[in-house]
């Protein structure tokens, strides 16, 4: 019979919106548990970690993480109660066995593939002795045994429709954390997608390690890639917005630029990893593109969607790269111009190719580059920002503002919109004048409130 007494669980999630999405499953799968949502750690009766591989040092701040919330596991047993600690993620998946070494304490691990056998894990909690060790890259898809999607906040969700990669760039540990690539079946993904409009979400982002990569099949057998399936997602009555992330350049084919085109529900605003503008550290990285290709690629979805904005990432300081081939990421960004990126300095992940290369930039030239490139990345940035005042751009008003009376929202390139709008405005998609900009927000005011429907698109 299962225990239907109360009990508190805390997810803290590191890392991308993926383990967000991941975070949320898990929840579902341990309500029938008698599981609910607790922010206090102290509180809980378990406690997950769910982990991200990809930051430097993460294991390292995983494990402090465990080490202060053991003590709390500590208190709890000497009054007499329990707390099931657990690691889930790419941490837990890259260094399961060294996880139960070095924090003996932990009850259960597992990877991002195997999270949907957590109710069969704690069932062997309480009947084994020893943690719970499961890294296998199971069979079965993990998707076949999800719950529903959990309750939608803020009327934009997130949707995964793609895992892993199998592209293995020599910096990256995500290949070896999240398994090979795989796409979730069409049918699968529009019958979520209808959940999470029931719940309230108007936008949803398509989430993925290569999102365009995206493979899957229909009902009838015939296969369809990420443009065909964003057609087939905007034709769902209530979804206002779409979004994908993150894109991998050389999958982006003639029909996802199609789908730029003539989709009005996805968002004119793209995320495009580029990671460096030099050729040759393009091919040190095992990038399947080159410099050319990517600033022609750009070309061809800017001229199928004039006012497409782009976001990237980017990593200095990659093992062997030159001053020169440093101004050849700077020419790049010159050349392309972004609304907004992502710029790290490389730092090694144990296990990959890069980690191991000659020629280590020092640290102090990779701090220097990162400046000098994000002080530019900062300025198209606000030049951007910028140009759209005195511009009407709708933005989906989907939180309470720091002031009373005041919403805040996402406009479609993705920028944080602050207004002076009505409490019964939230959850609207609302034409909003920009009257001010700085680095990171948009000030605005109601286009023209007379003309505004009384709900347009909202829950």
């Amino acid at each position: 019979m299962t225990d239907t007494t109360p009990k508190k669980l805390h997810i803290k999630t590191y890392g991308c919106q993926m383990n967000v999405y991941d975070s949320d499953r898990m929840a579902g799968l341990l309500a029938p548990l008698g599981y609910a949502l607790t922010d206090v750690v102290d509180d809980a009766d378990m406690v997950l970690l769910n982990t991200c591989h990809i930051r430097e040092k993460a294991a390292e701040k995983v494990y402090s993480e465990l080490g202060r919330i053991n003590k709390m596991k500590q208190a709890r047993q000497a009054d007499g109660g329990a707390m099931i600690l657990g690691v889930a993620g790419c941490v837990a998946q890259a260094e399961g066995e060294e996880v139960l070494k070095r924090a003996p304490y932990v009850d259960m691990v597992f990877g991002p593939q195997t999270y949907h056998r957590l109710p069969e894990m704690v069932a062997r909690l309480h009947r084994e002795k020893g943690a719970q060790l499961d890294t296998d890259f199971p069979e079965e898809s993990k998707f076949d045994h999800l719950t529903a999607p959990g309750r939608v906040e803020g009327r934009a969700a997130f949707l995964t429709v793609q895992e892993g990669c199998d592209k293995f760039c020599t910096f990256c540990v995500v290949p070896y954390t999240r398994g090979a690539e795989f796409s979730r079946p069409v049918d699968q993904v529009l019958a979520e997608a209808r959940q999470l409009v029931a719940q309230g979400a108007v936008e949803i982002t398509l989430l993925g390690q290569n999102v365009n990569a995206y493979h899957g099949t229909d009902a009838d057998g015939a296969e369809l890639g990420l443009g065909g399936l964003i057609r087939r997602l905007a034709e769902i009555d209530g979804i206002a917005r779409l979004r994908y992330t993150t894109s991998y350049p050389a999958e982006v084919d003639d029909a996802l630029i199609a789908a730029h085109r003539d989709v009005p529900e996805l968002m004119p605003y793209l995320h495009l990893p580029v990671q460096s503008g030099s050729d040759r550290v393009l091919k040190a990285m095992n990038r399947r593109h080159g410099r050319d290709f990517y600033i022609d690629l750009v070309a061809r979805l800017r001229a199928a969607r004039p006012d497409l904005g782009l976001s990237s990432d980017f990593i200095v300081g990659f093992p062997g790269e030159t001053d020169a081939d440093f101004q050849d990421t700077l020419s790049l960004v010159r050349e392309v111009g972004y609304v907004q990126a992502y710029s790290f300095k490389y730092s090694p992940r144990p296990g990959t190719p890069a980690a191991a290369m000659e020629l280590q930039v020092p640290e102090d030239v990779k701090d220097a580059r990162l400046k000098e490139l994000q002080d530019l990345l900062n300025t198209q940035q606000l030049a951007f920002n910028q140009a759209c005042v005195g511009r009407t751009l709708p933005v989906l008003l989907d939180r309470p503002g720091r002031h009373a009376g005041q919403l805040l929202g996402r406009s479609p390139y993705m920028q944080a919109v602050h207004v002076d709008a009505p409490a019964d405005w939230l959850g609207r998609v609302a034409d909003l004048k920009i009257v001010s900009a700085g680095g990171n927000s948009l000030g605005a005011v109601l286009a023209d409130a007379s003309e505004q429907p009384a709900a347009r698109r909202s829950a």
